[in-house]
């Protein structure tokens, strides 16, 4: 068993919290628990393994919908509302159970319940324990645009236990090797020498670093977003048919085509990515037929991290980095040789 402390120490208040990583991992939330707690909330969803009791607290389920509609302001209304009937306090725990989207949706409902309850995440996806558990950063989406209202708010604690990945469907599995993907162009690691569980732990290693470094994404953490930016795009372009992971993936190979077309790198990185992505871990490569590239280029610029202009973080000769104000020209081009 692997426990990864993420320091964040700023402030007057020391945050700082464990992620546990193994497989069993599940037995140890009970450690993670709040002194003080008396009652739990659990945020999860139907269908979803628990594996997990605590006997010694008043605990209420509550099951929120599936797929990106239900990440929503009113899923927050509903999870609220249930929490003022159970009469959970500042002082008892919100605990979410699943993947991206539930962890993402339960720490929101949680920086929002009496202005900040405190939350613990048991990650049951592998997206959800390489990146959305992990970090703090909540939130819920609008028609216009995915998590473009939340808040920073940081869990007591993380649970990856590595044993609900086997109850994993594949599509949820490609949704995970996605995300897991980015960190291969982050830093010189080489990840794909790794097993599963090693590589898992890495991930959040490399993660948890950037993190207490760059708590609300003032610099360093944007380079976590490395292939989001059309990939946030895709997703709402497609109706959410296309998965988060799955349009990260693609999302990494335009970041490459894209820093291409700028001059930022050579033709051999590019083909790197696409070896990485579509070769060795078997994602898909391309956008679906049919995208409309002036719809794309609107939806990037609506991209919460966009501050002047069209915003990316792009590789380059000092590593990946965030460019602002990218020539929009250079972004069609790249989109019109990637977009079939």
């Amino acid at each position: 068993m692997l426990r990864v402390r993420v320091p964040l120490t700023g402030g007057s208040v020391d945050r700082s919290y464990d992620v546990v990583v193994g497989y069993g991992a599940i037995n140890q939330l009970e450690s993670l628990v709040p002194d003080g707690t008396k009652r739990i909330a659990v945020v999860t969803q139907e269908g979803i393994p628990s594996g997990w009791a605590l006997p010694t607290f008043d605990v209420e389920t509550y099951f929120i919908g599936r797929g990106e509609s239900s990440k929503s302001l009113a899923t927050i209304e509903t999870l609220t509302r249930g929490f003022a009937e159970q009469g959970i306090t500042r002082h008892d725990l919100i605990v979410g159970v699943g993947g991206g989207m539930v962890t993402d949706v339960a720490g929101f409902a949680a920086a929002s319940w009496h202005r900040g309850t405190p939350v613990v995440h048991v990650a049951t996806t592998m997206l959800g324990m390489v990146d959305a558990a992990i970090g703090g950063k909540t939130g819920v989406n609008l028609p216009e645009g995915k998590n473009l209202v939340g808040a920073y708010w940081q869990p007591s604690g993380v649970v990856c236990d590595l044993s609900a990945l086997s109850t994993l469907p594949p599509r949820e599995t490609r949704c995970g090797l996605g995300e897991m993907a980015k960190y291969n162009f982050l830093t010189g690691d080489d990840l794909l020498s790794m097993d599963l569980e090693q590589r898992i732990a890495r991930c959040i290693e490399i993660k948890v670093e950037i993190v207490a470094a760059d708590e609300r994404e003032g610099g360093r953490r944007a380079l976590l977003n490395y292939g989001h930016t059309l990939a946030h795009a895709l997703e709402i372009a497609s109706g959410y048919q296309l998965a988060h992971g799955e349009a990260v993936a693609i999302g990494l190979i335009y970041a490459a085509e894209l820093a291409f077309e700028l001059g930022r790198v050579e033709q051999a990185r590019v083909d790197e990515h696409r070896r990485v992505v579509g070769e060795e871990y078997g994602l898909m490569a391309t956008p679906p037929a049919g995208v409309d590239i002036d719809e794309l280029v609107r939806l990037m610029r609506r991209d919460k991290k966009a501050l002047n202009g069209l915003t990316f973080a792009l590789d380059g000769p000092d590593g990946v980095e965030v460019v602002n104000d990218v020539d929009e020209v250079a972004v069609r081009t790249a989109l019109a040789r990637f977009v079939q």
